[in-house]
């Protein structure tokens, strides 16, 4: 007798009911940090956040000194700023997944916190998840969305996702990348 079959519309839905429970959960979180700190098995001396995180953790922490500069260099195009603005009233939510241990992460996650702060997106708009080097977050939200590979945003809005941004993207422009999904295209 088979008394579970995996059907791609129960996938979806139990996705769709994931998702919903995390914007609940994340409100409840972002008034206090659930996260671990590691050191990288590989070197010892690499800190490593994961969990439920904010940029301020990172900013902070004297541990993560590519932060800054790389947030320094980074210049926005005029057209990418405009369409990150439209997050908080197109009612989206970013959810970014990252590893402070990874290169890539390390070098896009100061740039997408200048860009939120240029575009004037307030952070509770913003679920930050640090991940260890087997992608694995606190609570495994990171494999219930299917996150592989880091820095990873996804945009949602009511629920269900309209798009991510997997490392430096496609092209290798990840912000435009990023515009493009939060204007539709």
């Amino acid at each position: 007798m088979l008394l579970f079959k995996c059907y791609p519309m129960k996938n979806i839905l139990l996705k769709s009911l994931f998702t919903a429970m995390l914007f609940s959960v994340s409100s409840v979180l972002s008034a206090q940090a659930e996260y671990e700190i590691t050191k990288d098995p590989n070197d010892g001396k690499v800190k490593i956040l994961r969990g439920t995180i904010n940029k301020y953790l990172i900013q902070n922490d004297t541990a993560f000194k590519w932060y800054i500069p790389n947030q320094q260099n980074y210049k926005p195009d005029t057209a990418i700023v405009n369409a990150l603005a439209k997050v908080s009233g197109a009612k989206m939510q970013l959810i970014v997944f990252g590893g402070t241990w990874c290169e890539d992460t390390q070098s896009i996650l100061p740039k997408f916190f200048k860009l939120q702060e240029m575009s004037g997106v307030p952070d509770n708009v913003i679920t930050l998840f640090g991940v260890n080097r087997m992608k694995v977050s606190l609570g495994h939200i990171a494999e219930a969305l299917g996150v592989i590979n880091v820095p990873t945003i996804i945009v949602m809005k009511e629920g269900k996702e309209l798009g991510r941004v997997v490392e430096y993207g496609k092209t290798g422009k990840w912000d435009k990348e990023l515009a493009d999904i939060i204007n539709g295209n």
